[in-house]
């Protein structure tokens, strides 16, 4: 489905090719960060959001997140967001591709590994206590050294720069994640969600996709719970309810649309569907986005 024109997929334009990494330090009384977030919007890259001073909302696919000074949220690819602040907030935005953090089968996956960005898509954000923020703080600066000028070996090192900045949010979670959980666990539940991404409009079955990692349903539920909190089904189950609330917030497509949109032959299992996921029907709840889309944001 294509999404209406006023809701934009923002694109990485990388000013280097040798780097797809920016770094933008920004204030909200600026015009141009306020343009940017006027309208709800998604991206093909990932963005840290790093809030210093004042207070902002985040919200990201229809929910919204309070971010206090010194709070960090990370918006991955494809979520739909959008950023409000007053003229009190300051901080720094931080835009990369996935790529720009992997270095070869050898090297040290900190995406997968650290639990960071699982962390990440389970709460609100991480808020970061003073002295983490200074070390980031010193890292930051460093990292927007390097990108405006043309050093010798500048990648290499402003990937190094992102992943300790990295490492020091990670440390931030210390006591909050589990520290022993296996890395095959992870890396399984990684490509379950990854398939989940790519098939949800087609596949329904906790059964269709053990199939496809060569592990049973039993064994897929037990270790997507152990890592997430949540079966696999539950999985499957909020990504087909979260495409299905994009397009009743975000278009003017009506439910028979919505239902054979994402795979549902029978309108009236598509009704049942959601109501059970969602605890309300879909009218209503199209009727309340309309409500809240017409509702503008607090500065």
């Amino acid at each position: 489905m294509k999404y209406p024109e006023y809701f934009p997929l923002v694109e990485f334009k990388q000013k280097e090719a040798d780097l797809p990494f920016e770094i933008h330090p920004f204030r909200w009384d600026d015009e141009s960060v306020r343009a940017h977030n006027a309208l709800p919007h998604r991206q093909n890259f990932i963005e840290i959001i790093w809030i210093t001073k004042g207070h902002s909302t985040l919200i990201v696919d229809l929910q919204k997140y309070e971010m206090p000074a010194n709070s960090v949220y990370c918006v991955t690819s494809g979520q739909i967001h959008q950023l409000v602040g007053n003229e009190h907030t300051e901080g720094y935005i931080y835009q990369f591709t996935e790529d720009f953090l992997y270095m070869g089968k050898h090297e040290f996956d900190l995406m997968y590994h650290s639990g960071l960005f699982q962390a990440f898509s389970r709460s609100a954000g991480i808020t970061v206590d003073s002295e983490i923020a200074v070390e980031m703080k010193e890292i930051t600066l460093k990292m927007m050294r390097e990108a405006d000028n043309l050093y010798l070996l500048r990648t290499e090192l402003m990937r190094r720069y992102l992943k300790i900045f990295l490492i020091y949010l990670t440390r931030q979670l210390r006591g909050t994640l589990q520290t022993t959980i296996q890395t095959r666990n992870i890396e399984l539940v990684e490509k379950f969600k990854n398939m989940v991404e790519a098939m949800f409009k087609s596949k329904k079955k906790v059964a269709d996709f053990a199939r496809g990692l060569s592990v049973t349903p039993n064994y897929l539920n037990e270790i997507v719970k152990k890592i997430t909190g949540y079966p696999a089904s539950h999985h499957i189950r909020q990504r087909i309810v979260l495409e299905a609330k994009r397009q009743a917030a975000y278009s003017d497509v009506c439910m028979k649309e919505v239902a054979w949109n994402l795979g549902f032959s029978d309108i009236a299992h598509f009704s049942k569907f959601f109501k059970n996921s969602t605890g309300t029907n879909f009218s209503d709840f199209k009727k309340e986005c309309l409500v809240f889309a017409s509702t503008p944001p607090e500065n």
